[in-house]
């Protein structure tokens, strides 16, 4: 919630100026907590917030376009390859599951012990 808010304040952007993003998704609950921690959804509200086909790479608000982490490689060292994809997404390098007219994108990594002792790191990107 900390380095999301100061993102998004540095960065001079709204959470509707987000074309796609990339989260650590260790967990499915990762998800959707920090979908609620970065201010997407009201807390408690992730699920129904997902729901849809909404996060798909063609969906309302594309995320893990590479597959997630369970999908693309193991989630212990994801950390990199959120910003590389987000980046692949900004530069249009991403073929069949390119994100259509994708300006902005948001990765955020989580560490250590989540709901306890953890750190997270938010960036906003953008092709401009």
């Amino acid at each position: 919630a900390q380095s999301g808010r100061l993102a998004f304040e540095r960065a001079g952007v709204a959470h509707k100026d987000i074309d796609m993003a990339m989260i650590y998704d260790s967990f499915t609950i990762t998800v959707l907590s920090t979908l609620e921690n970065l201010g997407f959804c009201k807390r408690g509200e992730g699920g129904a917030f997902v729901s849809g086909g909404r996060l798909r790479f063609d969906g309302e608000f594309p995320i893990n376009t590479d597959g997630g982490g369970l999908s693309s490689n193991h989630p212990g060292m994801r950390g990199i390859f959120l910003v590389i994809e987000a980046t692949k997404q900004l530069r249009g390098e991403c073929g069949p599951r390119q994100v259509k007219d994708c300006k902005i994108a948001l990765a955020h990594g989580t560490g250590g012990t989540l709901g306890t002792r953890h750190s997270g790191a938010t960036l906003i990107l953008s092709n401009q």
